[in-house]
């Protein structure tokens, strides 16, 4: 009896230790969560409430932030507009050149590897220096594309300067750097999906783009949800390239959300509303994810 008891005290004991140990290991990442997430997110909602400028100090402003948000601001409705149409834009784009991307390397090909790496350099590259680099492929006069357009006879726009073409260049900038990604989940879906299925395909006769109709596409729609969802969200929150190669110009015509919530905060240091459209967006975001979730169960296959 003394030996069962000393043997469960042991065993406590080394649990004990062992959920010390895993606590001890979670700590650094909790206390980072709490000091750069929790606390953040926290103050921004708070703010949101109140007419704070740095400079000014802070008074309780209850829903007037709000209330100008959606009533006064025109700039704030630009931001909206451009936002949305960049991601109604940019999404399909990057999913559907993701997808294709990912047929093409996951054939049996020589250099197929290499190929998938210069195909992902984009997305592990350093925004801000892509943007940079874009800024001078797209210049007027001496840039890649205008210059290659120039050779076939044809004048290339005004790209970065025009308020038309400003937005259409950043939506294909952003493309070229996000797609790699996107082919990266794609085809690790393609490899997933059961090679017997297609050999059954065959034997009933169905054509190549039957097969990709009727196998490719529905056992590849967990995996097409998820690069929707996530690029949805990372659209949203589009706010380098913005800041880099346009500064939100000409105009507004290229000014996001965040960019905004940027331009509010650290330009003109009205903290208060800068978290008041902050809390906008994030409700945008969450508004648009449940959609998308509710939505899902009408066309994603998980058998």
């Amino acid at each position: 009896m003394a030996g069962n008891t000393g043997r469960r005290g042991g065993v406590k004991s080394s649990r004990d230790r062992e959920g010390l140990a895993a606590g001890l290991f979670l700590l650094p990442n909790l206390i980072g969560f709490l000091i750069f997430t929790a606390i953040p997110v926290g103050a921004a909602f708070a703010l949101a409430f109140y007419d704070y400028d740095l400079l000014l100090g802070a008074s309780f402003a209850g829903l007037e932030n709000f209330r100008e948000i959606f009533t006064e601001d025109e700039v704030f409705r630009a931001a909206l507009f451009n936002t949305v149409y960049f991601t109604l834009v940019s999404v399909p784009l990057s999913v559907v050149l993701g997808l294709a991307t990912a047929m093409l390397v996951n054939q049996a090909l020589r250099g197929v590897v290499a190929f998938r790496s210069i195909f992902l350099l984009p997305y592990v590259t350093v925004t801000v220096a892509l943007s940079l680099v874009w800024k001078w492929i797209y210049l007027p006069d001496v840039g890649l594309i205008n210059s290659a357009l120039g050779i076939v006879g044809l004048e290339g726009p005004a790209w970065l300067t025009s308020s038309t073409w400003a937005m259409p260049g950043l939506i294909i900038m952003s493309v070229w750097k996000g797609f790699g990604y996107n082919m990266v989940l794609f085809l690790a879906g393609l490899q997933g999906i059961p090679e017997h299925l297609y050999d059954a395909a065959k034997v009933d006769g169905a054509t190549s783009w039957r097969r990709f109709l009727h196998v490719t596409i529905p056992l590849l729609s967990p995996t097409t949800f998820f690069v929707v969802v996530i690029s949805v969200i990372s659209s949203f929150q589009v706010f380098d390239q913005a800041l880099v190669m346009t500064g939100g110009g000409p105009g507004t015509s290229t000014t996001t959300l965040v960019l905004y919530i940027y331009q509010k905060g650290f330009q003109s240091f009205d903290m208060g509303y800068a978290a008041a459209v902050a809390l906008v967006l994030f409700a945008a975001i969450f508004v648009f994810t449940v959609v998308q979730f509710i939505f899902q169960r009408r066309w994603v296959t998980y058998d």
